[in-house]
């Protein structure tokens, strides 16, 4: 019996032209995120494994319930050499971003641990839950994770910035994710999101990931026309804000309009 076809959210979008929108998970522990975000109209979860505290147990029950639902679980692991990348793939999310990869060398190494032979070198698990327990052939079950599981590199240091050409064309990145707060940082300019370099590195992203027929990402950038200027420009994979930054904005809107109306 052949392996279904396996489709993921984010690919989709993309390859349609369309953004791929993403909420960033930091706050939240339950499976009911996943509901939050298909009901925004976000195709996929930034769970932050890098600056938030995530057990792998949690991870995999918020991508259990994001598969079914349409909404693409991906991890942003702690470095390109996170140890728990392999069991959180084998377990259900459907992507990995990779933070401060600097070099077309650790971007390879970021490809081996996400994709199967002949692509990667990610070991071969017993069971693929997006199959939801049904026994297909091997070979056809690797060719549809393969092609159906996003490899997300960031590129947020002027080292990473100097390499991206390189880097972009590593096969199997699917994706470089410009990380701008660390970028800024590392260009001795924090904070100052609306400085030229964001623009020239923005730029200088989409345009390598357009010759390797790849797609640049943006994060860090939380306004919303921002965002939508920078969707223009080609970058079509971006994470919107965090749960932690909705609740905040909306808790406060609601107070200051009861405030409002009591003078």
């Amino acid at each position: 019996m052949a392996a279904p076809k396996l489709t993921n959210p984010v690919f989709e979008a993309l390859k349609a032209g369309r953004p791929a929108m993403g909420l960033s998970v930091r706050l939240a522990r339950s499976p009911e995120i996943v509901r939050i975000a298909k009901a925004t109209g976000h195709q996929f979860l930034f769970i932050d494994g890098q600056h938030a505290i995530f057990d792998k147990e949690t991870i995999v029950n918020i991508a259990s319930t994001a598969i079914p639902l349409g909404v693409a679980p991906i991890v942003r692991v702690r470095s390109p050499a996170d140890p728990d990348t392999p069991s959180i793939l084998d377990n259900g999310a459907t992507g990995i971003v990779f933070p401060d990869v600097n070099t077309a060398e650790e971007a390879r190494r970021c490809v081996e641990m996400t994709k199967f032979a002949p692509i990667g070198r990610r070991s071969v698990g017993a069971v693929f839950p997006q199959f939801n327990g049904e026994t297909v052939p091997l070979a056809d079950a690797i060719r549809e994770i393969n092609a159906s599981t996003v490899c997300c590199v960031m590129v947020e240091t002027a080292r990473g910035l100097e390499n991206v050409e390189k880097i972009a064309e590593v096969p199997g990145v699917d994706v470089i994710h410009v990380g701008t707060n660390d970028l800024m940082v590392d260009l001795g300019k924090p904070g100052k999101l609306d400085d030229p370099a964001v623009t020239a590195a923005l730029d200088r992203v989409i345009a390598a990931c357009k010759k390797n027929g790849i797609w640049a990402g943006c994060g860090g950038i939380r306004d919303p026309q921002r965002q939508a200027e920078i969707i223009e420009r080609g970058a079509k994979f971006l994470t919107t804000q965090s749960d932690t930054g909705f609740l905040l904005a909306a808790g406060k809107a609601w107070t200051d309009s009861i405030n409002s109306r009591l003078g």
